[in-house]
């Protein structure tokens, strides 16, 4: 840990690595709201415009892994201040460009620069942070990183509805010239370097593999995934790719990832768990704003209103499972947190298309609040076993686990929804016939007359619903049982209050 005595106020140094880090994932709250606006703006398709995430998702991927070998080597402040800059002026050009392309050029590069920003804020701060404080640090970190998720919709809507989407870019100069200069006034310099050197082909095969990979999920929804041939090379060069990676890896002298990292049973665990933290996280945004919006009727900005509690639930677990790691171990609050997201989803597969607003407010802050408990003390444990020349590294790994955990998820889900929701209609469809017994007894209402077109298409309609709503329960059910299988994990790592008594003795 660094020296306290060189720390002059360590809340306004929380305050200004959060505050950096929250920029990015504001601007990624945002932008998200504003691609229907750019889509006008700059002639562009629907296809053409996911452009726009798609590559600031590939970059941020790829320059993950390679975050934590640069902030040892160019130390934890410098690295974090000139990933700071470098996203502020890419964020000013993506927001004066005037083509698709130049917009995609600059958001990739933005990416290159958001990438370290989480990583390294988390970095900073367990390293300025002695054991029994880091619990609280992380959950004021938590605290200040749910703020673009909560509030990044609403702004971003605002923003482009009132001004333009280029201003999406631009708000974050005055957040970064803040971060800027608490950075340089608040935040010590790591003592930690790299003296090994850069293992560049390590690093081209891992950035292969993570392109590929995010490529593949990208692009498979829309291309039939392993119909497609397309989908079935970028999958075997993503598999070959890290395949070489890990066999490079075990070889080198001096390899880009060091597995040593990995002999932390704690760390390699965490590593598992925050992946299902990144799948359930995003995985239930994708399913839950369409179902209401299709099955349910819901305005956009009610389902904004009625999704936000979870971001509450969240802020306010964050803080207490931060002062409750003073008096407990991690784990028991680990798993407290995977039974709340567990049951959760479980309760989001029992409700209907008429669900009321006040039920999804009530589930949604079930499960922010299990979030909370849940990434808090996983932080904890994940990094006990570390040293402090591992941090860098660790934190970014940790980071690139959420990410593919969210992208992996997020893909999996929407593919098993679409094929449900086919082999339901087509299970379904049968039913309606002239020929069906039942009909003798249980009459159809006049709008569901199978003998005119608008009768059939009225109950075409009908059972596409159906099929769909019953997809989302076999969706929500999955997550549910992915949450229940993984709780085990957690009490497979060790229990760092433990490991400093033992040290103390």
């Amino acid at each position: 840990m660094t020296d306290k005595t060189v720390v002059k106020n360590r809340g306004l140094l929380t305050f200004a690595v959060a505050l950096g880090a929250v920029m990015q994932v504001l601007d990624t709250s945002m932008i998200s709201v504003a691609l229907p606006h750019l889509m006008g703006s700059l002639s562009a398709t629907q296809d053409q415009v996911s452009w726009v995430l798609t590559f600031y998702v590939i970059a941020v991927a790829i320059t993950t892994p390679a975050s934590g070998f640069l902030a040892l080597r160019i130390g934890q402040k410098r690295f974090f201040l000139i990933c700071v800059v470098g996203f502020t002026v890419t964020s000013v050009f993506c927001g004066l460009s005037e083509s698709l392309g130049e917009i995609v050029a600059f958001r990739t590069l933005q990416g290159v620069f958001a990438a370290p920003l989480g990583p390294m804020s988390q970095a900073i701060l367990l390293n300025n942070y002695s054991a029994e404080e880091r619990g609280t640090a992380m959950g004021w970190w938590t605290i200040g990183m749910m703020f673009g998720p909560i509030f990044g919709p609403t702004l971003g809507g605002a923003i482009t509805e009132y001004f333009s989407w280029s201003w999406v870019f631009f708000v974050n100069v005055p957040i970064a010239i803040a971060t800027i200069t608490m950075v340089i006034l608040f935040v010590p310099e790591s003592k930690e370097r790299a003296r090994r050197q850069f293992d560049i082909f390590g690093f081209v095969v891992l950035g292969i593999a993570l392109a590929s990979l995010q490529f593949m999920l990208d692009r498979g929804e829309r291309a039939d995934w392993f119909s497609s041939l397309e989908i079935m090379i970028l999958a075997g060069l993503s598999a070959a790719a890290f395949y070489v990676f890990a066999v490079h890896s075990l070889t080198a002298r001096n390899p880009f990832i060091n597995p040593a990292i990995f002999k932390s049973r704690n760390f390699s665990l965490g590593l598992v768990l925050m992946f299902l933290l990144g799948v359930i996280m995003l995985a239930v945004l994708a399913l839950l704003p369409p179902y209401l919006q299709n099955l349910s009727g819901y305005p956009v900005l009610a389902i904004g209103l009625v999704l936000a509690p979870r971001g509450v639930g969240t802020l306010i677990a964050s803080y207490i499972a931060g002062r409750l790691l003073k008096y407990i171990e991690p784990r028991p609050i680990i798993a407290l947190g995977m039974a709340l997201g567990a049951l959760s989803t479980w309760q989001f597969a029992q409700i209907t298309p008429d669900v009321s607003a006040s039920q999804i407010i009530f589930i949604s802050t079930i499960q922010g609040i299990g979030m909370g408990f849940f990434f808090v003390p996983l932080s904890i444990v994940t990094f006990s076993d570390l040293k402090a020349a591992q941090l860098p590294t660790g934190t970014a790994l940790f980071a690139l686990s959420r990410n593919l955990g969210s992208s992996i998820g997020v893909a999996v889900v929407v593919g098993a929804l679409i094929r449900n929701t086919q082999r339901n209609y087509a299970d379904l469809t049968p039913i309606v016939s002239p020929f069906n017994e039942i009909y003798r007894h249980v009459p159809l209402p006049s709008m569901w007359d199978i003998e005119t077109r608008s009768g059939l298409a009225a109950i075409g309609h009908e059972i596409g619903q159906q099929a769909s709503a019953s997809a989302y329960i076999t969706d929500f059910l999955l997550l549910t049982i992915a949450s229940v299988v993984c709780i085990p994990l957690v009490f497979l790592c060790r229990n760092p209050r433990a490991k400093k008594t033992v040290e103390t003795r």
